[in-house]
């Protein structure tokens, strides 16, 4: 809690510092709004975006200096800051705050100056959907492969780049495992650059990227019958749901549960738990394209995984924070007691001493997420008897006691 009254300001410090951020330049960042963090959530954002990007802007002028020097792995290590740091703050700001497009657009330009400077295996895709198509980054294991692929999904409010920001794709790299990160309908770069808005079934979105991995695997250096899907926060919703019903998924990761999100909206609005995001029914309004609490409760009346659950038949993992201060932890229990036709499931619950308490373990993320590309990895080699090429290879599954 940097900011000691204000939860979800102090949430993108933790996101931020978890994710690579330098606490020096974290705090230099904070420390001009530490007053108006006292005023709410949704006051002062535009003021919090203004002292972040000064910071990021240092950083990117230092980035240019570094690249026209020759110094090309000091200014691809700074760019990748100076974008952490404005997709943070542009995380914050109102759907109706002019700048946000622009600061959007400016937190993927920094990323890709440093994944080409940096020499990342990472390709920018698209994968088509009902018309228009998903952005997305293709993170690529070494080696020829074929390799297994895991679809990567957002929850209510992050970004494909926060994704990346968050090393996990680095970490299913080294085990062998390529990652798809998808904007999906409703966040990231899909709302803010093309107006695709969310929806419940889930499993549209899953078929249109299986679809497009089969197409590509050659290329992709794929394979088609290895892919699993993770989703963090509302993907702790949108994974399993695809799961259940698009049966070419052959694992699946709820990265902290959201059994019954349309429940969670009615606590909101009781003013139970805290929110994720300033000016949080705007943003919501604006991720399902409605105008109306009462539009809004009617399109999200199916955002649970009651009679759901069940039809999830392959590897589940759920993880989630004993201290979740946005879903309680019952969520967690609830998708693993219904998950009974998984013939794997695993629940995961992260308290202390060992840390990962808060929303999706954001607390200790790093540690949380070996610990997630370690069960992936061991689980595609299970398969079928399959093997995965890389590190992971050698791991052999493990009998785990559920918590």
């Amino acid at each position: 809690m940097y900011f000691p009254t204000n939860y979800v300001w102090s949430l993108a410090v933790v996101a931020t510092l978890n994710n690579g951020g330098f606490i020096d330049e974290v705090d230099r960042a904070c420390k001009p709004v530490l007053l108006a963090s006292q005023n709410g959530d949704d006051a002062g954002t535009a003021e919090l975006y203004a002292a972040w990007a000064a910071v990021a802007d240092r950083l990117v002028a230092k980035a240019a200096d570094d690249e026209a020097a020759g110094r090309r792995i000091g200014a691809g290590e700074t760019y990748y800051r100076a974008s952490l740091y404005t997709s943070q703050a542009e995380r914050l700001q109102s759907p109706s705050w002019e700048g946000r497009n622009a600061a959007y657009q400016k937190s993927i330009d920094l990323l890709l100056k440093h994944v080409e400077l940096s020499r990342i295996p990472l390709t920018r895709v698209e994968v088509p959907y009902e018309g228009s198509s998903l952005p997305g980054y293709f993170y690529r294991a070494p080696g020829d492969g074929p390799h297994p692929v895991v679809i990567q999904w957002n929850g209510l409010d992050s970004t494909k780049e926060m994704m990346y920001y968050s090393g996990f794709p680095r970490m299913l790299a080294e085990r062998g495992i390529s990652t798809l990160m998808i904007d999906t309908p409703g966040s990231g770069e899909a709302l803010r650059l093309r107006g695709l808005t969310a929806r419940h079934d889930t499993e549209v979105w899953a078929a249109a990227i299986v679809d497009w991995i089969e197409e590509h695997a050659d290329e992709l250096g794929a394979d088609p019958d290895r892919v699993g899907i993770v989703g963090w926060s509302l993907g702790g919703y949108y994974a399993p749901r695809a799961a259940a019903f698009e049966k070419r998924l052959k694992l699946a990761v709820a990265w902290g549960a959201n059994h019954d999100w349309a429940a969670v909206q009615e606590a909101r609005r009781n003013r139970e738990g805290e929110n994720p995001v300033p000016h949080y029914w705007d943003h919501v309004f604006w991720v399902w394209g409605v105008d109306s609490m009462e539009a809004f409760i009617e399109k999200t009346a199916g955002m649970h995984l009651n009679g759901v659950a069940e039809k999830i038949t392959v590897p589940l993992l759920i993880t989630h924070g004993a201290g979740d201060r946005q879903i309680p932890v019952r969520y967690a229990h609830e998708t693993y007691e219904q998950a009974v036709n998984s013939p794997r499931r695993e629940l995961r619950i992260f308290d202390d001493p060992e840390g990962g308490t808060e929303h999706i373990s954001i607390d200790n993320m790093p540690y949380v997420a070996g610990i997630i590309a370690d069960w992936i990895g061991e689980t595609f080699a299970s398969l079928d008897g399959s093997q995965v090429s890389g590190p992971a290879a050698a791991v052999q599954p493990l009998e785990r006691s559920v918590r």
